[in-house]
């Protein structure tokens, strides 16, 4: 078999576990394997180069910032290598650039647009072991480029594609995909298997097992992801087209996000091409905007909510002032206390009446509903960020989510 494994920061944060992670992959090899494995940079060097960064500047430039961070995988693949050579096994080490990794030119959230397998099939055919530096790749004009948080999920997937892999392994520090955080319920059951589409959602949704485009590069290309722990032997889950799920679950998951922030604008003249204005503006600084909700006419004005990452909050001051000013509004403000907590299932889609369920548990438990979206497979809610974990688990007994009920996950 041809094999895609990817091991995050927390699997090779110390030389002791980058150890394991090499015994694990050699042992995959000598099952009779051709293997490329992508790592993250290890634990917590992501974020200790981001401070380092910002001791010397507020504002440092993206590609700069690319630069920087992209040197966390090259310590890692490096160290991988090393511990996967001295058990006997040959391997080579590979940037992102040096596996042929392009992407287009929005550095920190840079998009892979192809990968040259050239080099990955002749290490592979010479019988080593490829170890890739997730997050990052290189654009036309030569530059490093990252893929931002979560990056390396992406990395491995697509080139789980490129090269036809018959398995992706996603290893991390949980057994799974959970019904939601057990963190915050601990009566949280693992899936045994996960549709694409509702991994995606639940993704997107603040479950950080796997990254989004990862799983909607996945899904696009057919790719089977197991998604396992790092630290055991245990399966994991599958994530994979299953057709039947639907008949099987409602509701699959809860997730929930801190990582939002609610913006509104008010009194906004209501005529056409405002919407495009406000939404525009905020594209151009690359600032994803999720749930929008826009009142009723009033008096030929209205008002318009939307969330955006926390993230993106110190860019999108600046271009809301313009914009307010650009459109004639009476003013905008944001608010930066609320989380987005959402139900997950293809079942939604045949059963009325769950969007209703939720709003139930989120009334019996006494927490208010500030903004609410729904599509065929998710629904989710803005609430108070101090309310967020009385919600899910209200939100999970409500759907008999929790691990003491009987619901089949089987693939």
């Amino acid at each position: 078999m041809l094999v895609v494994q990817k091991f995050g920061g927390s699997s090779v944060a110390t030389p002791e576990r980058i150890k394991k992670v090499a015994k694990r992959v050699v042992d995959t090899k000598r099952a009779g394997n051709q293997v490329v494995v992508v790592v993250s940079a290890m634990g917590d060097t992501t974020d200790n180069l981001i401070d380092l960064a910002r001791q010397l500047t507020d504002n440092p430039s993206d590609r700069e910032m690319d630069m920087l961070l992209s040197t966390g995988e090259q310590v890692s693949i490096a160290l991988l290598a090393m511990a996967i050579d001295s058990l006997g096994e040959a391997v080579t080490s590979l940037t992102g650039p040096q596996a042929g990794i392009t992407t287009n030119d929005v550095h920190a959230k840079a998009r892979i647009t192809g990968i040259n397998t050239e080099r990955l099939f002749k290490e592979l055919d010479d019988g080593k072991i490829v170890v890739v530096a997730g997050f990052q790749g290189q654009n036309d004009n030569g530059d490093i480029t990252t893929l931002g948080r979560g990056g390396s999920d992406t990395t491995a997937v697509a080139i789980a594609a490129a090269i036809d892999a018959d398995i992706c392994e996603i290893f991390t520090d949980v057994d799974g995909v959970y019904t939601c955080d057990p963190r915050v319920v601990p009566r949280a059951r693992k899936l045994d298997c996960i549709s694409y589409d509702e991994m995606l959602e639940l993704a997107s949704l603040g479950a950080v097992v796997l990254q989004p485009r990862a799983v909607e590069f996945a899904k696009h290309h057919n790719v089977v992801l197991h998604v396992r722990s790092s630290f055991n032997k245990n399966p994991g889950t599958i994530v994979q087209e299953v057709s039947s799920m639907e008949k099987q679950m409602v509701v699959s998951g809860v997730a929930h996000d801190l990582n939002v922030v609610k913006m509104a604008l008010y009194d906004v003249p209501d005529r056409p091409g405002i919407a495009m204005q406000v939404f525009s503006a905020l594209a151009e600084r690359n600032i994803n905007v999720d749930m929008i909700i826009q009142s009723a006419n009033r008096n030929e004005v209205n008002d318009i909510s939307f969330t955006i990452t926390r993230d993106d909050l110190p860019k999108a001051l600046p271009v809301m002032e313009a914009v307010t000013e650009q459109i004639a509004a009476k003013g905008f403000t944001y608010d930066d206390n609320v989380a987005k907590v959402s139900i997950v299932g293809a079942g939604m889609v045949s059963n009325p009446g769950v969007a209703a369920s939720m709003f139930d548990a989120l009334a019996e438990a006494g927490i208010n509903i500030q903004m609410i979206s729904t599509s065929e497979i998710k629904v989710s809610c803005i609430i108070r960020a101090d309310q967020v974990e009385k919600a899910v688990s209200a939100i999970h007994s409500k759907f008999g989510l929790d691990s003491e009920n009987e619901a089949s996950t089987a693939c």
